[in-house]
């Protein structure tokens, strides 16, 4: 293997292992402060420990085991580092983060009365779904027409999601604008990143295909080549494209499904913190 590629799957691997070591230490520190939450916000950040699980679990899979779907490429040699493998987990990890962002949109819509985040909250699951098919569809044919519907739908769920926290942002309680804030931000970069790099190159990359007059797989084709081919590369040649989403997606992305745990937390209603401060105060 490349020094290069070595050095780069080194540190995804690391980061994996801090990635679920930092998830357990939150959720050792969200347990400890049960006793300060309301039943029902204690079951909601428990489905947020649950799901930011599967999408740690997920991302640290695919950070040992990395695959570059649509060129059959991986950096281990066996079936459990097939794109099959590795397509299927990342369509449960991806759920499992869209939920967490619709589930937190929806806590925060909810406080704010805000009619439109509530939709919204509402639309990204199902959005992301058809993204999951999308990309799917295009693993199976090797056609990035697949990746760049996908990758829209990512994006606009994305901006939608920035959109709806936006306009809740003047009727949060002080104490959850700078989150919301925080949130929005990120969201615009995201945002900015998919549009403005992300679906260009997946868009310039199917173009190419067409003008070469590649031959695309049928769905059938495509399950059958997923499952029982795969070429081992360590050319950071071949890595190079990948190398930016992939370390961002495995890092940036997990911790800030981790912190979704306690923001789940902040954004239970005025009454319930309220009770939460006085039982904190009293003796005993």
């Amino acid at each position: 293997m490349s020094s290069p590629t070595l050095t780069w799957w080194s540190m995804l691997c690391a980061v994996s292992v801090l990635n679920v070591l930092a998830w357990t230490l939150a959720v050792m520190h969200a347990r400890r402060r049960q006793t300060l939450h309301e039943p029902r916000t204690w079951r909601s950040m428990r489905l947020q420990m649950l799901l930011s699980a599967g999408y740690v679990a997920g991302c640290a899979y695919r950070s040992v085991f990395p695959v570059y779907d649509v060129q059959r490429l991986t950096l281990v040699d066996g079936w459990w580092s097939s794109v099959f493998v590795g397509r299927s987990v990342a369509t449960f990890a991806e759920l499992c983060f869209v939920i967490q962002w619709a589930l937190l949109l929806r806590g925060v819509a909810g406080d704010t009365g805000h009619r439109f985040g509530v939709a919204v909250s509402r639309w990204l699951v199902p959005m992301i779904v058809v993204a999951e098919l999308c990309s799917w569809y295009a693993v199976l044919t090797t056609s990035n027409i697949g990746h760049v519907i996908e990758e829209s739908l990512w994006g606009l769920g994305a901006a939608l999601l920035v959109l709806s926290l936006a306009l809740s942002w003047p009727r949060c309680r002080p104490e959850l604008r700078p989150m919301v804030a925080a949130a929005c931000v990120l969201g615009a970069v995201y945002v900015a990143y998919m549009f403005h790099i992300d679906v260009p190159m997946y868009w310039a990359r199917w173009v190419h295909d067409l003008e070469q007059g590649r031959q695309f797989l049928s769905i059938a084709e495509g399950l059958a080549d997923i499952t029982g081919r795969w070429t081992v590369s360590h050319r950071w040649s071949d890595w190079h494209t990948e190398i930016v989403w992939m370390s961002l997606y495995f890092s940036v992305a997990v911790w800030l499904s981790i912190s979704l745990i306690h923001a789940t937390a902040r954004v239970a209603p005025r009454h319930e913190n309220l009770r939460n401060i006085h039982r904190a105060r009293s003796p005993g």
